[in-house]
């Protein structure tokens, strides 16, 4: 029957099937092959690029594609960097004619001290790209009104931050991730913040679909390990979630049976 629940639970984004909660990004590693050899452990089926920060001109430098396989992996385009709409727009836009990808994750931020998102720019932005034919997950801020807000314009999964990019801080308030989680009719995603697989592991237990990771991998002192280990968070998070945790109380309560006392 556990097995069953398992083999029910699909994970699914813009109708699209993923073998893997994991989404991990390609930035900040030391190089291509230390990026694909941490994909490859973390078991992740989507990555993150960064379109306006790819080399897609300089024939003479290496490229993604010659480590990663668009035709077995999904690339998720980006727009890290763009801080509004117009930027975002023409970013996705221009992914769409060099790939041809939908498929597309927004990301509209406020200033560069924070990298906190321009909601009034993501929303207006996520508005716009669905009239055009994109699948968007949107990264959001954690306020549960503008997550549905971003829902109710099309998006086709919540990407709130747990807690600011790169920062490693883990999840700063999970009364709203849970509230975001209850509203949503689309997959949440948790998106920037996440320090360690503990965190990732949290997240699923709460009901998160997924998670998206980057810095927590790529600045681990052994990468490849630390992949690994967010793999195995995510599915045990996942299946602690199905499985249903116990109650909380505020008192012990003996394991063993009362009766048949010696």
């Amino acid at each position: 029957m556990e097995e069953d629940n398992l083999q029910k639970d699909i994970f699914k984004v813009a109708n699209k099937k993923f073998n893997s909660r994991l989404i991990v990004g390609t930035g900040k590693y030391k190089n291509f092959i230390e990026t694909a050899k941490a994909i490859k452990a973390s078991g992740a089926d989507i990555v993150t690029v960064a379109i306006r920060r790819i080399n897609i001109l300089d024939k003479n430098k290496p490229i993604l594609t010659d480590y990663l396989n668009p035709k077995k992996i999904t690339f998720l385009p980006n727009t890290a960097g763009c801080y509004n709409s117009e930027e975002a727009l023409r970013t996705l836009r221009l992914a769409r004619e060099m790939g041809g990808w939908k498929l597309v994750k927004l990301e509209v931020l406020g200033d560069k001290k924070t990298l906190y998102p321009n909601m009034i720019e993501t929303i207006k932005s996520t508005k716009i790209l669905v009239k055009e034919g994109f699948k968007v997950m949107v990264y959001c801020t954690d306020d549960p009104i503008l997550a549905k807000k971003c829902e109710d314009c099309g998006a086709s999964s919540i990407m709130p931050l747990a807690s600011p990019i790169g920062s490693g801080l883990g999840i700063q308030n999970k009364m709203n991730i849970s509230l975001i989680i209850k509203q949503s009719k689309v997959p949440v995603i948790i998106d920037a913040g996440i320090g360690t697989a503990s965190d990732a592991s949290i997240a699923m237990e709460m009901g998160c679909d997924g998670v998206l990771i980057n810095s927590a991998i790529a600045n681990a002192k052994k990468p490849l390990l630390m992949a690994e280990a967010f793999k195995d968070a995510v599915i045990a998070g996942r299946k602690s979630f199905i499985a249903g945790r116990m109650k909380k109380n505020y008192f012990a309560k003996p394991s063993s049976p009362k009766t048949g006392l010696i």
